[in-house]
């Protein structure tokens, strides 16, 4: 504990008012890194704000939000405390994480802090590790995580990484710390206690110092996956835009490369939890952009959605909703693409973006609708009729496109006009008979 102390006190520039956030759950490991901060607020005067989640899933939750406060109450620390009210996301742990971290990132805007400390320590990141590599993940996924996490207006910073559960344990019973014990981490349901349970003994007693093995690892994996990522960030610049793939660029490069940016983009949408995806959601990533087929998906944890459309592929959250519309056309009608279709008095233009009819040969009213199944035109100059889902894959309209792209219909039912695409037999020429004319914009 002493050297996680120096760490803190010598290496990060702390210095006399400066406000530091430590995550506190009440646990072992927590009480004995608050315990460092309260001789550090007496050695260099700086404000200490302990943050402490109630995850609101045991009983014994609420007492030991009360504990942790009453610590800070006695030792003269700034108590932060919320209550989770309830989860919507079927991977507890993974969303308990994601507001755990949202907290402590609001915290540190409200006091302008540096710094947050958390209390992972050595046995964590070999756990980390051991579940990746079992699971499958990138070479910064392998690595676990880093003593020393630059954010983008704090740093994430875990002292006690040298350290492992037994030297904690040992430190607060000589310091006579106390502490919560939270019964779920011997429950052998959740993965993380399985390997603490039954993997991380085998490995303690080949060498009782391995988590020093497994942190050397990590760095090592850290420094490579930081030499790589500067080529390819450099990269992405051109390949990945508007959360786009450029699918003609991508594969120009080698294919270290390629997973490569495949995996960085994973780090963007997950903000950096990649225990959510592995190797085997980067190899569909990769296949989808192999394949073949000009337009296809493949859905990815958490909504997201990857969608492919010829050239381009386009990673984004899948949100579900009825995009069906249906409208009555009569001067003017604003679409749910972001264009519009009015009726003129005249026009010299020509191309597929106007339409020319005469109402005796349709039926009045006009409407306007996406497309349905089976949905067929007679187009302008040719025999019989063509699926207007056909007309899409020629015209390489891409998948998203073609859910909102406007079809014109008369009271028949008859396609009238598929704008900005093709004109059907009931479209005139100029110099034809014609008493509506229609802009597509």
């Amino acid at each position: 504990m002493e050297e996680a102390y120096n760490y803190i006190l010598n290496e990060l520039n702390i210095k006399p008012n400066d406000k530091l956030i430590v995550s506190c759950s009440g646990g072992p490991d927590s009480m004995a890194l608050i315990s460092l901060f309260v001789k550090l607020k007496k050695d260099i005067d700086v404000e200490v704000i302990c943050a402490h989640i109630n995850h609101n899933v045991r009983k014994e939750s609420e007492q030991e939000y009360k504990d942790v406060e009453k610590y800070c109450l006695d030792n003269n620390l700034t108590f932060e405390g919320m209550k989770i009210e309830q989860y919507s996301d079927d991977n507890f742990h993974n969303e308990a994480r994601v507001i755990r971290y949202n907290y402590l990132a609001k915290l540190v805007k409200k006091y302008n802090a540096k710094y947050i400390f958390t209390a992972h320590h050595g046995d964590d990141l070999m756990e980390t590790i051991l579940m990746r590599i079992v699971r499958g993940a990138s070479l910064k996924g392998y690595s676990g995580f880093a003593r020393y996490a630059e954010m983008d207006d704090y740093t994430i910073v875990r002292p006690l990484i040298y350290l492992t559960k037994a030297d904690l344990e040992k430190y607060n019973k000589e310091n006579n710390i106390k502490y919560a014990v939270d019964k779920t981490n011997f429950e052998e349901v959740y993965t993380r206690n399985r390997y603490r349970k039954n993997i991380l003994p085998l490995l303690k007693k080949e060498d009782p110092n391995v988590h020093l093995k497994f942190y050397q690892f990590s760095k090592m994996l850290q420094d490579y996956n930081d030499y790589i990522d500067i080529e390819v960030k450099e990269k992405m610049k051109t390949i990945y835009k508007d959360n786009e793939i450029d699918i003609e660029l991508f594969k120009k490069e080698k294919k270290l490369i390629q997973e490569k940016i495949i995996y960085y983009i994973f780090e963007l949408i997950y903000d950096d939890d990649l225990l959510l995806v592995t190797n085997v959601h980067a190899e569909l990533v990769m296949s989808l952009i192999y394949s073949n087929k000009a337009n296809s998906q493949i859905h990815l944890p958490n909504d997201f959605v990857v969608i492919k459309s010829y050239n381009k592929v386009t990673i984004c959250k899948n949100i579900v909703k009825d995009n069906s519309y249906e409208v009555e056309l009569n001067d003017y009608v604003e679409l749910p693409n972001r264009k519009e279709i009015i009726k003129l008095e005249k026009t010299n233009e020509n191309g597929n973006d106007v339409c020319r009819l005469n109402s005796k040969e349709i039926k009045l009213p006009l409407y306007v609708r996406n497309r349905r199944n089976g949905d067929k035109m007679n187009i302008k100059g040719m025999t019989g009729s063509k699926k207007i889902n056909d007309i899409f894959i020629n015209e390489k309209i891409s998948l998203a496109d073609r859910d909102l792209w406007p079809i014109v219909l008369d009271s028949n039912d008859n396609i009238v006009w598929l704008p900005g695409l093709k004109k059907s037999k009931f479209d005139k020429q100029k110099d034809e008979m014609y008493d509506i004319i229609l802009k597509y914009r």
